[in-house]
């Protein structure tokens, strides 16, 4: 009689940690990253896509991320995306977003006359530990940064002359900071909002967090 042998663990090859071990926001990004990466490449149909995205994001363990990459080549070393020294926006009417999987600089210099600009963060790409915002609000511009767990927003160095500044964010000991969001600047009449997801009906049915 024969026993069975375990499969290789090629667990080193894959961002995820020891299978026992409670897995982090930064460690379900990089799976949601992986997937994303290997539907375009045509690994994943959309459908397969979808029910890996939402399960990776709804994982607890990291033998629960290792089963969604599995049948998937590793990512190779060294291929993080260095972030910009400097973005620039300057919107005099109209909006601009920053969404889905976007590269975070290390600073952005935001002018707005009489328009929006929205930074969501939720699946941004974070290759630096801090960005600095130079903030320049006229009358009707609004800033929206939406966050999540691990992001810090500091607006110490504002002057504020007409508008209002709500920074919404919960305060985890346990949840280590991945990136400092440091605005500084003026605000001469419009707002600046910083907060995390609101959540959908569902969710909200469901009790659950939408980060």
């Amino acid at each position: 009689m024969t026993s069975e042998q375990p499969p290789a663990d090629n667990a080193v090859d894959r961002p995820t940690p020891g299978p026992d071990l409670r897995v982090s926001h930064a460690d379900r990004d990089r799976v949601v990253e992986i997937l994303r990466e290997a539907a375009g490449d045509g690994r994943l149909t959309a459908e397969e896509l979808d029910e890996r995205v939402e399960a990776a994001l709804t994982a607890r363990t990291g033998s629960d991320l290792a089963v969604l990459t599995t049948d998937l080549p590793a990512p190779p070393a060294g291929t993080s995306v260095e972030p910009k020294d400097l973005v620039k926006i300057d919107q005099r009417f109209g909006s601009v977003e920053r969404t889905g999987p976007w590269v975070v600089p290390r600073r952005m210099e935001i002018r707005l006359t009489a328009g929006n600009v929205k930074l969501d963060f939720t699946e941004a790409v974070i290759n630096t530990g801090s960005l600095s915002i130079d903030v320049d609000l006229g009358f009707g511009g609004d800033l929206l940064l939406v966050t999540k767990p691990g992001i810090v927003v500091i607006t110490d160095n504002l002057t504020v002359r007409m508008g209002d500044i709500k920074v919404k964010q919960r305060a985890d000991p346990d949840t280590p900071v991945i990136l400092r969001v440091e605005l500084a600047g003026r605000v001469r009449g419009g707002d600046i909002v910083a907060r995390q997801p609101r959540r959908t009906f569902g969710q909200w049915r469901r009790r659950e967090d939408p980060s």
